[in-house]
């Protein structure tokens, strides 16, 4: 008799997200490797500017994935792993009514969207708060901007009640908001990781599909790093509505080293 082995969606909820953040950080790293011309900045020239070892940044990110994972699961265990949704699409299936491919996949998107704009409107605002409260940006924010820099597996790199407060927080909040199942919520924590960590990937490639349809990208949050753009750009992850709407916007046209162009 074979061995049924099943794993949950609440263990890979709480996982897979942590493998893409790596996997991707890997990925962007044979990239910057292959094609060296589309860095922002050459790697000495990080380790010149930043004010934190790359070690030092690994050991960051590993504890801000552990306080990730523990509320991911003490989230799941609260919720049950479904939503209120999809337990009524079942129950409207099994009694004969079916809801349809295309229903379920409007829903999603729904459920997608919502999330996107929650989790942008938590982070901006937690954001900019930590920019404009000295004591906040002293102690705390400032380890982020250790990397004045930024280079892909430093995404994460927090301290940890920032990552608390802003990262971890705005994903509860944009699960619990947008109703959506663990099994959905597989998909888009690990886009969203994907997103942060290609933000902060240090790379400009013209023919990335994530520059093509975010303006929210590497080139706008590599200037928020460096000191003339820490007043601008406090959006993250998806769009840029905020900064557009509180006219925190700012992105001057730029080369693929991303300096200003001189007119």
């Amino acid at each position: 008799m074979g061995i049924n082995f099943k794993i949950s969606d609440e263990v890979l909820g709480i996982f897979v997200p942590i493998f893409i953040y790596w996997i991707y950080a890997g990925i962007v790293a044979v990239i910057e490797t292959a094609f060296p011309k589309y860095k922002m900045q050459t790697t000495e020239e990080q380790d010149e500017k930043n004010l934190v070892y790359r070690s030092t940044v690994i050991k960051g990110v590993l504890v801000q994935q552990s306080l990730q994972a523990i509320i991911a699961a003490l989230l799941f265990l609260l919720t049950g792993g479904a939503n209120p949704h999809d337990v009524h699409a079942a129950a409207h299936a099994a009694a004969g009514g079916g809801t349809g491919a295309g229903a379920s996949a409007c829903r999603y998107i729904i459920q997608f969207a919502t999330a996107m704009v929650v989790m942008d409107t938590w982070q901006y605002f937690m954001h900019r708060y930590m920019h404009q409260n000295k004591f906040l940006y002293k102690h705390i924010h400032s380890h982020h901007h250790r990397l004045v820099a930024p280079y892909a597996f430093g995404a994460f790199y927090n301290h940890p009640l920032e990552g608390l407060m802003v990262d971890t927080m705005s994903g509860a909040i944009s699960f619990l908001v947008s109703g959506m199942s663990t099994r959905a919520s597989i998909f888009f924590f690990s886009f969203a990781t994907i997103k942060a960590v290609d933000d902060h990937s240090g790379l400009w490639i013209p023919w990335n599909p994530l520059h093509v349809f975010f303006r929210n990208n590497s080139g706008y949050h590599a200037l928020h790093h460096q000191l003339h753009g820490t007043k601008y750009n406090f959006s993250q992850p998806f769009f840029v509505f905020w900064d557009i709407i509180l006219a925190t916007y700012y992105m001057p046209q730029v080369d693929h080293k991303n300096e200003d162009k001189q007119k």
